[in-house]
């Protein structure tokens, strides 16, 4: 089981706003700010629930490339809301809100692409 992940990325104040808009659009909140001048490196910005920071962004020198993570959410709503977020914060449309069968007859997902090409999704689960 993770307890939390994080990912570098190139500038930290626009990822940011990218991802207080479409983390907060599936109920994810900024719940964590840590300054460079703590780190004596790079600031760091954590989202989470009930103030548990469970995914990261951060500040640095060297992307490490494009990932993939998932948001599990509750609602086809939800979905749809995150990938109109993310449209409007910036991102780019990388799988419009949809069924994909293929995973199983009840996947319901979205992609967006971030600001340094991570690919992220919000997933449903449960039938419409």
């Amino acid at each position: 089981m993770l307890d939390h992940i994080g990912l570098t990325v190139s500038d930290h104040a626009a990822s940011r706003g990218f991802y207080d808009a479409v983390l907060t659009a599936i109920g994810i909140d900024r719940v964590l700010e840590v300054t460079a001048e703590q780190t004596g490196a790079h600031a760091h910005t954590g989202y989470g629930k009930d103030g548990k920071p469970f995914f990261w962004i951060g500040g640095g020198a060297t992307v490490s490339g494009p990932i993939h993570a998932a948001f599990t959410v509750e609602s086809r709503a939800h979905v749809d809301a995150f990938h109109a977020a993310g449209l409007a914060a910036g991102g780019t449309d990388n799988g419009a809100p949809g069924l994909r069968p293929y995973y199983h007859p009840d996947y319901y997902g979205a992609f967006i692409l971030d600001p340094d090409g991570n690919n992220i999704e919000a997933v449903c689960h449960q039938p419409a």
